[in-house]
């Protein structure tokens, strides 16, 4: 299932790029499937705040983008699993120096002027810590 995209109507590369990751959950959804695959309920149990709704569709546009695959179990209960094809690998290394950009401008920034107390300011959740390689 398509959303909609505009071939012929993008303006450069990020134009594009930033309509197959445009959507709050899409990114954190690539930096979570890139450490393992992980089954629907994992993935959502691992952003919390997340709707079955929302996750189940940004799924289903990551697959029909060709950056998610989805793979089904002929099991009793029926298991689903979901991992990165070889281009959602690649699209995942060209967010690592966003991520870094945002932890020096924005986190930095926000840990300097917002302390945390208790709470080492260069120690970041393992899915968002080490943006210079992927995350483990």
């Amino acid at each position: 299932m398509a959303i909609g995209r505009r071939p012929g109507a993008y303006v450069c590369g990020i134009d594009a790029a930033m309509d197959v990751i445009g959507g709050k959950w899409k990114v954190l959804v690539l930096w979570a499937l890139h450490e393992r695959p992980h089954r629907f309920g994992e993935l959502r149990r691992a952003l919390p705040g997340v709707t079955e709704k929302v996750l189940a569709a940004q799924l289903r546009e990551l697959e029909a983008d060709g950056i998610v695959h989805r793979e089904e179990y002929d099991e009793v209960p029926p298991r689903v699993e979901y991992s990165l094809t070889a281009r959602g690998e690649t699209l995942n290394e060209a967010l690592g120096p966003l991520g870094a950009w945002g932890r020096e401008n924005i986190l930095d920034e926000t840990t300097a002027s917002h302390g945390v107390p208790g709470q080492d300011p260069h120690r970041l959740p393992v899915r968002c810590a080490n943006t210079t390689t992927l995350p483990r």
